[in-house]
């Protein structure tokens, strides 16, 4: 049925976490939680990749698979749960492909930061790219909407952008002069929230008439980045400057966590199958975990320096879902999973 797995998808986070979630905190071993691979809350492995691939941006696609960027090797990867690879080159030179989401047309769009285009890949492999109006719009969040079209932002360009399935574009300015719209998602009311890393807000789209609201953060110059939608009805956000995880409700109140590591960089977030959410530190070479009361748990990686930069809940096996986080660690060159809810 198309309602709730293109909802689902589309969403790029809200897969992640049934209405169940609230019970895995009450059962070591949920039945809707995959029983492999199985571990105890916070194991991990990591997967290598190639020297240099620099991998960033990750998702889970229609085809319950893993797909990432590679801006060190200008290529798209994709990835079973049992870490089977598979790599797709870019045809643009240098692209610098950074974030990537499913749309609802059953593809898997991305941006690409260095040549001001938006790429389109079929879950078989075939890439086309859009070229944007302007140039130095530097394209680099990117998100499925409700309306069946895909919204991203221009960190340059400082407007957000709309591209339906067969490439036309709209483009929207912010109104906030030189605020970097960086990280994008779709929200549990079907509004499409962003960040102004520069403009030290959170804006706020709507799809059906391009309307555009901004609420301002009370950290000066935290730097908002990466921004996804909780099971609370809230969105979750990380303050890059401010070191800190914040929550903004559809009402534009605003409460913010302060994260334990010092100058740990906080990047993308993504809700896990136990309900939290889980965001990436990449100077702190964490992966934290914030509850809804706001209490931070946060998980060493292995490697060190590893730069973890994109995170995503896990793809769904047969009838279950992934109980673990996967994220991408940029100068690590690698995928990393992370347990959240223990299996046997």
């Amino acid at each position: 049925m198309r309602s709730i797995v293109t909802l689902l998808v589309a969403s790029s986070t809200l897969i992640g976490a049934p209405a169940l979630a609230d019970s895995a905190s009450r059962d070591a071993s949920p039945s809707w939680v995959c029983q492999k691979p199985g571990g105890t809350v916070g194991a991990l492995k990591e997967i290598a990749l190639a020297p240099g691939s620099e991998p960033l941006g990750i998702t889970v696609g229609p085809d319950l698979k893993l797909w990432f960027t590679q801006a060190g090797s200008n290529t798209l990867g994709r990835a079973t749960r049992d870490g089977q690879v598979t790599q797709f080159a870019l045809p643009t030179p240098s692209a610098s492909p950074q974030n990537i989401t499913p749309g609802l047309d059953g593809n898997l769009w991305f941006t690409e930061l260095s040549v001001d285009q938006v790429g389109r890949i079929t879950r078989d492999g075939v890439v086309t790219e859009f070229k944007l109006p302007e140039r130095g719009s530097a394209p680099f969040g990117i998100t499925a909407g409700l309306d069946g079209n895909v919204w991203f932002t221009e960190v340059t360009g400082n407007r957000i952008g709309r591209i339906t399935p067969v490439g036309v574009v709209t483009e929207y300015a912010i109104p906030t002069l030189a605020s970097q719209p960086r990280g994008i998602s779709l929200g549990v009311d079907g509004n499409i929230w962003f960040t102004e890393l520069a403009g030290n807000k959170i804006g706020v789209i709507s799809p059906a008439d391009g309307s555009l609201r901004e609420f301002s953060l009370p950290t000066p110059d935290s730097g908002p980045s990466a921004i996804a939608p909780g099971l609370d009805g809230a969105m979750w956000f990380t303050e890059q400057f401010g070191n800190k995880v914040g929550r903004i409700t559809p009402a534009g109140v605003v409460t913010e966590y302060a994260i334990p590591t010092a100058d740990s960089g906080p990047a993308a977030l993504s809700v896990g199958a136990d309900g939290n959410v889980w965001f990436v530190e990449q100077f702190g070479n964490k992966v934290g975990r914030i509850t809804r009361a706001g209490v931070i748990t946060e998980f060493e990686l292995p490697t060190p320096d590893s730069l973890p930069s994109g995170i995503s809940f896990g793809p769904a096996g047969f009838f279950c879902l992934d109980g673990g986080v996967w994220f991408t660690e940029r100068f690590g060159d690698r995928l990393g999973r992370l347990q959240v809810v223990t299996t046997p």
